[in-house]
């Protein structure tokens, strides 16, 4: 797959503990970027934050939280994010997605 200049970048932010279909929704949305031949998708942990409901959520030992905030970044070319959407929208019930453009220097696999 070739990937090389304007492209688009997918934040999802949601919780550790969200579900799809039994399984943690960060794997069910990668698993789903992949079937649809996105270019790549990366998920990250976070250590502390809040969301809609103003609640923190926090790695401290003393508050230990089982549902840190998680972020899903997907990147790909406009027209396949575009397609996605409506995946992504039925997936996440509650959380945050964000879109910019960025430019994509290099993408490669050996």
């Amino acid at each position: 797959m070739k990937l090389q200049g304007e492209a688009k970048l997918v934040r999802i932010f949601l919780g550790e503990s969200d579900k799809w279909q039994g399984r943690p929704l960060y794997e069910a949305i990668v698993l789903e970027a992949k079937k649809a031949g996105l270019a790549g998708a990366t998920v990250f942990r976070g250590f502390m934050g809040f969301g809609a409901h103003s609640r923190i959520h926090s790695a401290k030992i003393l508050q230990l939280s089982e549902d840190l905030p998680i972020c899903v970044e997907i990147v790909d070319s406009e027209e396949k994010i575009q397609a996605f959407m409506p995946t992504l929208d039925q997936m996440v019930q509650e959380g945050l997605i964000t879109m910019e453009k960025l430019e994509v220097i290099r993408y490669r696999s050996r």
